[in-house]
């Protein structure tokens, strides 16, 4: 954990404390004892999950610097990430988890119930019924999302949630320009606009990743996000 702290330091400008260390710990070790009996993320070592869930969960503060959300939806958090990590790093923070998978959803909530995190949800939903629910709809500073889907599919899913003035992040890979440049349309329609896409070097990670970054600039057509399973099939 010494390593990641210094790396955390030097890349992302975050201090973690020794309580938050111990919290990061506690999660490692709670995930690979579920991961023996559920399959819950295909990282299943230590190294892998500090580095590709810890600290690239960590490197969304990239996207905010030193304003980080006073509220904040992880849409498909999987078993946490990036949402809890962050929740760890800003105890302050109101944090939405949203997880359409039963036994993940359940990991979250065995998670925030174990480390008595406050102010944290764990929504078993999908985004396409949560943006149109008026307790989540347009309601929160930022929306994140690791790997769920292509970038015009991605916005109709998470744009909805933010209120005009935040913004989403995206953590992609290496296609995230071609993919940007897609959603051009779609961004457009939902009320985005591109911020920045932001380089991320994780140690030992060859394959390149990057946080794209939109603000929300008007409000959402109330027509979005379409009902499930939609955005994916007919894409904007």
């Amino acid at each position: 954990m010494e390593q990641l702290a210094r790396y955390a330091q030097n890349s992302f400008g975050i201090h973690l404390t020794s309580s938050q260390i111990t919290a990061l710990t506690f999660y490692e070790q709670e995930l690979l004892e579920w991961n023996k009996k559920f399959n819950l993320t295909a990282i299943r070592d230590t190294e892998g999950i500090r580095t590709k869930h810890f600290l690239d969960s960590m490197s969304c503060a990239l996207a905010w610097k030193d304003r980080p959300p006073r509220s904040l939806i992880d849409v498909g958090t999987g078993a946490g990430f990036p949402g809890m990590v962050l929740k760890i790093l800003y105890p302050g923070m109101a944090l939405t988890l949203m997880e359409s998978v039963g036994k993940k959803a359940s990991f979250c909530q065995h998670m925030v119930e174990k480390l008595a995190l406050e102010e944290v949800t764990v929504l078993t939903a999908r985004a396409e019924e949560a943006g149109q629910m008026p307790l989540h709809r347009e309601r929160y500073d930022w929306a994140v999302a690791r790997a769920v889907a292509n970038m015009p599919v991605l916005a109709e899913l998470l744009l909805p949630l933010v209120r005009v003035g935040g913004a989403m992040v995206a953590q992609k890979g290496e296609g995230a320009p071609a993919e940007t440049q897609s959603a051009e349309k779609a961004l457009k329609l939902l009320g985005g606009s591109l911020r920045q896409l932001i380089p991320v070097a994780l140690p030992g990670v060859v394959e390149e990743r990057t946080l794209v970054v939109v603000d929300k600039v008007a409000a959402t057509p109330p027509a979005y996000p379409r009902r499930a399973g939609i955005p994916a099939k007919k894409p904007l």
